[in-house]
């Protein structure tokens, strides 16, 4: 299965996200800012990372730098989903696998979930 790891910090998006996610057949993990995510990631070493530009402690571009600059997470694809900074986030392509500008389809999730999981060699999607 593949396990992905939701970081915003705003609860109704995290719950929303994790519930769906977790009906789409994926293992899920959330966290509320930059630092935790980063524990966390760490610790489950998940397929895909979600995460927000926005958050208090440390950003979604803060996040993505840290995991590049090391060597156990650097493969691990982020996916950025931002009302405001996508244009912002863009000039750093090395950092980001996708970014998604909110509001998105639920579909359009999904589909990038699966073309970035497969790009690393992961599995194409959640169960089988």
């Amino acid at each position: 299965m593949t396990t992905i790891v939701v970081v915003d910090d705003e609860t109704l998006i995290t719950d929303f996200l994790t519930f769906f996610l977790e009906d789409a057949g994926y293992i899920v993990h959330a966290a509320r800012n930059g630092v935790d995510a980063l524990e966390l990631i760490l610790r489950v070493l998940p397929d895909a990372v979600i995460t927000d530009y926005m958050m208090p402690a440390m950003s979604g571009l803060e996040l993505a730098r840290a995991m590049k600059a090391d060597r156990t997470l650097a493969h691990i694809p982020v996916i950025l989903s931002s009302a405001a900074q996508g244009a912002a986030a863009r000039a750093h392509p090395d950092l980001f696998a996708a970014i998604l500008d909110k509001p998105y389809a639920a579909a359009k999730l999904l589909q990038t979930l699966a073309l970035v999981t497969a790009a690393r060699g992961g599995e194409s999607g959640a169960a089988s």
